[in-house]
């Protein structure tokens, strides 16, 4: 492994007096950040506005990356394959002896929820910046976390919390709980190692993929089985806790707005809760993370159905990629906590002190072709241009001329807006992404701005299955100049046939037919389901007035 240094002493120069008196009592001075991306930029500012010593790592695919070029120090370790380098422990512990990193920062993805890492940080005589070990098995195992939320009086769907054996058994529970159901990883996260399954026909098959899924993503396949709400709401709830005993939290995130079980939209608060219902989901995380002796940041993820029920999902015991939305309401540094938390010192904060003002809501910037089912999308930026303004907060890990690895996550950014009001947020968002250019990638900025135009999200009614039912042909005329699908269609054969500079190749024009067909269809069926309805109706639609019920109840 080679290393890079020459900005520490500047980054010593730059230490405000006012975070001398607290950087003293840090057991570490210097942080090694385990990870890559804007997530690692987000770790590495907040280490220089604390004055300590930063240290990135880095791939043969991220030797020009901004996040290299930020830290004061910058190890190589290895190919870019992520089980080569990011992944791998070994490497990881070996970089930050070299360096004489005290403490080692995950970030989120790759290693921050693995609790033989963490241990294996601390036999090394450092310091996890995260929750330890014995947190992570009780609550990163999703069956365990069941069990233990059923202990603590917290809701959980009704299911099977062990390891499925057999189809055979699956079926059997399936068919006492009633269909549908989800097929889920016990050891998973992420939207990965999930199946929805509606018939028993479908059971087979759903257990298979499930099963390979989850042992692809996590080296465990074990699988779990529990009922399917639906429709539902995805809401979070931000916790942290200290050495000493104390959990607050810092208040919920929506993030009903996903592909394929993993969000592109998050914002807060929820339109969907009025006080009394947020009280009981912050009550219940906060009694779950107190049961567990829960120590760093995490949250606490609940499904919410239409009639005011909901459920515990699962804790993700790491920092979220939505944790901005959460730093733009509270004006709390969270990256800043851990690293206080980590050190053995108090949470800065309490309960009482916690100020939630206005509302924030954050885009995902993926490297992903809403047009084409989301697919991972490669190529290098031609062009940048990035938002700014008022309300408008942008991390991002992305340079006019990157090249974009398809080695890791297709994350590229994520754009962050805040308003007085949730109407004012939005048209910051509106704007910010009407800013925004990233040539050269598929991006998802074109769903985003489609998405703030639609009725049922500017209202609040929506669900998790908002993509399945309104992502229709609608944003395929609008990306091709206005044009009906049969016409886009039309023209993009047109023009392969006669040979036109920068026309599609075949593959890719089946690509976007095959795309912009299966949309007419998804488009179709939504109609007749919008048919069937009701319409939209005032902002939280029946998902607050079903738990203003409840709460009255």
């Amino acid at each position: 492994m080679s290393a890079r240094s020459g900005r520490s002493d500047r980054s010593k120069q730059r230490q405000p007096s006012s975070t001398a008196s607290v950087r003293e009592q840090f057991p570490f001075q210097k942080v090694l950040i385990a990870n890559r991306g804007e997530i690692a930029l987000r770790v590495i500012r907040a280490c220089r506005d604390m004055g300590l010593i930063s240290v990135a790592v880095y791939s043969d695919a991220d030797r020009l990356a901004p996040h290299v070029r930020m830290a004061d120090e910058a190890v190589h370790i290895g190919p870019a394959a992520a089980s080569e380098s990011y992944l791998n422990m070994g490497k990881l512990i070996a970089a930050a002896k070299q360096t004489g990193a005290g403490a080692i920062h995950p970030g989120y993805g790759f290693l921050s929820e693995n609790p033989d890492f963490a241990d294996l940080c601390a036999s090394e005589g450092m310091i996890f910046v995260g929750p330890p070990g014995r947190v992570m098995r009780e609550m990163g195992e999703k069956t365990a976390a069941r069990r233990k939320a059923q202990e603590v009086g917290v809701p959980v769907t009704p299911g099977y919390d062990a390891g499925l054996e057999d189809v055979e058994q699956a079926a059997r529970l399936a068919e006492q709980i009633g269909y549908p159901i989800l097929l889920k990883a016990a050891a998973g996260g992420g939207g990965k190692g999930i199946r929805f399954v509606h018939r028993p026909q479908d059971l087979p098959g759903a257990l298979r993929l499930a099963r390979s899924e989850a042992l692809g993503a996590f080296g465990d396949s074990s699988v779990y089985l529990e009922k399917a709400v639906t429709p539902a709401r995805h809401i979070e709830v931000q916790i942290i806790g200290d050495q000493h005993g104390n959990v607050i939290h810092l208040g919920e995130r929506e993030c009903s707005i996903q592909r394929r079980h993993q969000k592109l939209i998050e914002e807060s608060p929820s339109v969907a809760l009025d006080d009394a219902l947020r009280a009981r989901f912050t009550g219940a995380a906060v009694t779950l993370a107190r049961a567990v002796g829960y120590v760093n940041a995490g949250t606490c993820e609940f499904l919410l159905g239409p009639d005011g029920g909901f459920y515990f999902l699962e804790v993700n015991a790491r920092l979220q990629v939505e944790h901005p939305v959460t730093e733009l309401r509270t004006g709390i540094d969270l990256v800043r906590e851990q690293l206080r938390v980590a050190a053995g010192l108090p949470l800065s904060v309490t309960q009482d002190q916690i100020d939630f003002r206005g509302h924030a809501i954050e885009a995902r910037i993926t490297a992903e072709d809403p047009l084409n089912n989301f697919l991972p999308a490669s190529g290098t930026i031609a062009a940048l241009r990035e938002p700014m303004g008022p309300g408008v907060r942008l991390d991002s890990g992305i340079y006019d001329g990157m090249q974009i690895p398809l080695y890791y996550d297709s994350m590229l950014a994520k754009l962050i807006c805040w308003g007085a009001d949730r109407a004012e947020a939005m048209e910051r968002l509106r704007r910010a992404l009407d800013e925004y250019t990233i040539a050269g990638v598929r991006t998802t900025i074109p769903f985003a701005r489609w998405l703030l135009d639609q009725p049922r999200f500017k209202s609040g009614d929506f669900s998790t299955d908002f993509i399945a039912q309104e992502w229709n042909p609608d944003v395929a005329r609008a990306a091709l100049n206005g044009k009906t699908t049969s016409e886009a269609i039309a023209d993009a054969a047109g023009a392969s046939a006669d040979g036109v500079d920068g026309a599609l190749a075949p593959d890719e024009m089946v690509a976007l037919i095959a795309a912009l067909v299966a949309q007419e269809q998804q488009g179709q069926a939504a109609s007749r389901r919008r048919a069937a309805g009701a319409g939209v109706q005032e902002e939280g639609s029946r998902w607050r007035l079903a738990g203003r019920r409840a709460a009255l109840g």
